[in-house]
């Protein structure tokens, strides 16, 4: 998938290419071999012994690397992009995703996730279409866009994580007079990997009711109300059906967390470290089937210990600062800033947050992760340091 197709030998027209070479567990090297080898690039073969290393390491070896973007630097080039790129047919979004250094230029935040930022300018549109990778939409500042999700105006502000199940029609509408940006989440990746993407274009325009801006979204209505599931309502599909998880409500569980705490009452991951995951209210699973998302507070002063886990993740600095480690990588943080953790990499973080710049006074992060596929396939694995978990 990241891996650009060797160009066939010029000699055999072959793209397998073998190299006989004297190592330990390696058949000896003779002419004889030579020729074998020959023999299976021809017939387009490949031995394991000369690929189990690579194939079946001892632990994960990501492809992708540990990386971080300054929020600041992408709003601004995002800002350009507003002045220069139209939207509408033919690119549909005016996204801008985080291409991984360490997968070959792909636009590819990990091997299984999309990360991009989305900006649209004062009174635009983007056209309706939908796709069968699942996506979400988290909104770092500002606020002034309604997604329309099978025909429903949901509001966008700061704090909001905006879920939306792959194969629903959508499209966006700024009801303002100033741009707005956020990030998206999409497992493209995934679904380019294994090549299951469907694409459908939909209506150029969409109509003056759902150019509304109703404060609560039909679906909030129906299906926000904590630990209540609507009887007479029917699940649409997989996915969560709540298309909107207000910042309020995620702030209050945060903060309760930790004040329970302080309080002596467990409900923590680790001590000064709050952390709540959005859930699938008709299941209680994770609102899409592809994708997991959650939000971390690491109270100032506090550092988490550094834990391994398969998979992969984004991380975008919500509120607040700190110190961010990741393998052999470590950055200071700030908001709107995002970081890439690779699979099987260990990860640490420490907050620097205060009343100065963090309304909670704490570090706030938005998490995304490829968690359901490997659970749904029995290989997450996560380690701890210093524990047995």
């Amino acid at each position: 998938m990241i891996e650009s197709t060797p160009a066939p030998d010029p000699a055999t027209g072959s793209p397998v290419r073998l190299q006989a070479v004297a190592a330990a567990g390696q058949p000896e090297v003779t002419p004889a071999l030579h020729e074998l080898y020959r023999g299976f690039e021809q017939e387009l073969l490949v031995p394991l012994w000369t690929e189990i290393g690579d194939l079946m390491p001892a632990h994960p070896r990501s492809h992708a690397a540990p990386h971080l973007w300054r929020w600041q630097k992408l709003r601004e080039l995002a800002a350009r992009a507003g002045e220069l790129v139209p939207v509408g047919r033919g690119g549909e979004r005016r996204a801008i995703a985080l291409a991984n250094p360490a997968l070959g230029g792909r636009p590819f935040a990990t091997p299984t996730l999309w990360a991009a930022v989305q900006y649209l300018m004062p009174g635009e549109d983007a056209p309706e279409h939908r796709h069968t990778q699942h996506a979400f939409r988290f909104v770092v500042e500002g606020e002034g866009v309604w997604t329309v999700v099978g025909r429903d105006p949901v509001a966008m502000r700061r704090g909001d994580f905006l879920p939306q199940a792959g194969w629903n029609w959508h499209a966006h509408h700024n009801a303002t007079s100033a741009p707005m940006a956020w990030i998206d989440g999409l497992d493209i990746p995934f679904q380019y990997a294994g090549e299951t993407q469907f694409f459908e274009f939909g209506r150029d325009e969409i109509s003056a009711a759902e150019r509304a801006t109703p404060d609560r979204s039909r679906a909030e209505r129906l299906w926000g109300h904590p630990g209540l599931r609507p009887v007479g309502a029917r699940c649409p599909g997989p996915g969560s059906p709540l298309l909107a998880y207000r910042w309020e409500h995620t702030d209050r569980a945060l903060t309760d967390q930790l004040a329970l705490e302080a309080e002596g009452f467990g409900g923590t991951v680790e001590p000064g470290h709050a952390a709540v995951r959005f859930t699938d209210p008709a299941t209680a699973g994770d609102v899409l089937p592809t994708l997991r998302a959650e939000m971390h507070r690491i109270a100032r002063g506090a550092e988490t210990a550094p834990v391994r886990e398969t998979g992969s993740s984004v991380y975008q600095v919500f509120d607040g600062s700190g110190t961010v480690t990741v393998g052999g990588s470590t950055w200071t943080v700030a908001r709107g800033d995002l970081f890439t953790v690779p699979s099987w990499q260990p990860l640490s973080i420490r907050s620097e947050a205060g009343a100065t710049d963090s309304d909670s006074g704490a570090l706030d992060l938005f998490r995304f992760s490829d968690a359901p596929i490997f659970e749904a396939l029995h290989l997450q694995r996560t380690h701890v340091e210093g524990t047995t978990r």
